[in-house]
């Protein structure tokens, strides 16, 4: 929102360093996931894909103001589905610490009694409260929510100095 007198330039030459930000941070993020998991045989859970599409939205937002020169309407999509991003990365990472549980398809305990072949056909093959990989103690979800909230809060500042 522009203060009152200011008028906020949402022009073909307005400001596009917070639309920048976030395609670039969501890019290189959707990268890095890919890369662990195609290039690191790391397969991602389901609270993974959630995360990987907030991404593909802020993107997409990020892209569409770039492309159409409406900031105004479509980079604070962006910075809110780059939030959603962090939301999501943190929600995943409390599960992964145990803070809190998770969706109980992804964090189901091993079956037992009944048909173990048919549970297991039911069960996804990665579960979300275990943690793969981490850097510095901070597993994938955590870098992802930490990253995403300072893009967030950077591109907003951004927004806002517009």
């Amino acid at each position: 929102m522009s203060s009152p007198g200011v008028e906020r330039n949402s022009g073909p030459k307005a400001n596009t360093s917070a639309a920048w930000l976030l395609f670039a941070v969501s890019g290189m993020l959707l990268l890095g996931a890919l890369g662990f998991q195609y290039l690191g045989g790391l397969a991602p859970c389901e609270m993974c894909f959630w995360q990987r599409y907030a991404h593909v939205a802020v993107v997409t937002l990020a892209a569409l103001a770039l492309l159409s020169g409406r900031q105004h309407a479509f980079t604070p999509l962006a910075i809110a589905a780059m939030m959603v991003a962090a939301g999501l990365g943190l929600y995943h990472a409390g599960v992964e610490l145990r803070w809190w549980q998770g969706a109980t398809a992804c964090t189901a305990p091993p079956a037992s009694g009944g048909n173990l072949f048919e549970d297991m056909l039911g069960k996804p093959l990665v579960r979300c409260d275990e943690i793969p990989w981490s850097l510095f103690g901070i597993s994938m979800a955590g870098w992802n929510a930490l990253i995403s909230a300072l893009a967030a809060v950077a591109a907003l500042r951004l927004w806002i100095k517009a």
